[in-house]
């Protein structure tokens, strides 16, 4: 079947409508997911002191390790949760917690997504954007089956993606307004920084350590910028988070639909039975 062209408007209308009948609130099940997000990235920040990952000792990058797989698990469960509510089932907030009935296939596929996509990168940016929508369902199909292996839920998004990879780039763009505000206190402290920059660049460099410059340039301390951050960005989420997961779930299921790939009625297909579900495709199935 042809990819068909997704009315996204009419899409996260349904969505809002859909979520305000959802039996568990949007609102406090994103709270809680965000939340948690954000504990995980305090934790991750007090142990590594805001230092890069290579530059962390060995507890350091254990807790940046561990709060990175615990975010993912967090995010399965949201996800779970709103393929629940799309379904017009209730999904308790112990849903958040379901990602660790499937853990290790969850860590995998992340692990063997992001190398390919990494190695796509390194031909040019494009094929590892590209490379990034074509593997855009694989999480989805393992939520849905967890039971599957990891290259076969990769193989299963790349034939749904097949003529919505174009349509995915522009649902993502139309939250970007959205991205931008949750990342405002951010954005303002860096332009303090590009401001002290411009001004050591352009007038005479001040008598003061380096330290107490960006000290003076961004008003708070790091830590304070890094919390406010966090917390204004979780305050923003509850507006877009539920219905953003929810449109692309919706995409998720028309992509099925028109590809025949994943459905839920006798299981997904098997792939190997389709010669074209291999890396042999070449640009042409990207």
């Amino acid at each position: 079947m042809m990819a068909e062209l997704i009315d996204r408007k009419r899409l996260k209308a349904e969505m809002r409508e859909l979520l305000s009948t959802a039996q568990v609130s949007p609102r406090g099940m994103a709270a809680l997911y965000l939340g948690l997000a954000m504990v995980l990235g305090v934790l991750d920040y007090l142990s590594g002191g805001g230092n890069a990952v290579l530059d962390r000792n060995l507890v350091g990058i254990f807790v940046y390790v561990l709060t990175t797989l615990l975010t993912a698990v967090l995010g399965a469960g949201f996800s779970l949760y709103c393929m629940a509510v799309r379904r017009g089932e209730r999904a308790e907030y112990l849903t958040l917690f379901d990602g660790f009935s499937f853990v290790g296939k969850l860590i995998a596929l992340t692990i063997v997504e992001t190398v390919f996509i990494m190695l796509w990168s390194m031909l040019f940016v494009i094929p590892g954007i590209v490379a990034a929508y074509r593997y855009r369902f694989a999480l989805y199909n393992l939520y849905e089956n967890p039971g599957i292996g990891v290259m076969e839920a990769l193989d299963m998004s790349k034939r749904q993606t097949w003529g919505y990879k174009s349509q995915l780039f522009a649902l993502d763009w139309s939250y970007f307004g959205w991205l931008m505000l949750a990342s405002l206190p951010m954005l303002v402290m860096l332009f303090l920084l590009y401001r002290l920059i411009f001004q050591i660049v352009t007038g005479p460099v001040p008598d003061l350590p380096a330290a107490e410059l960006v000290a003076q340039a961004i008003i708070l301390p790091m830590w304070a910028w890094s919390l406010i951050s966090s917390a204004f960005s979780l305050v923003v989420g509850l507006f877009f988070v539920p219905n953003r997961e929810c449109v692309e779930l919706g995409y998720f299921e028309i992509a099925k639909r028109t590809s025949g790939v994943g459905l839920r009625d006798g299981g997904p297909p098997r792939l190997e039975d389709d010669p074209n579900s291999g890396w042999t495709g070449g640009w042409g199935q990207m």
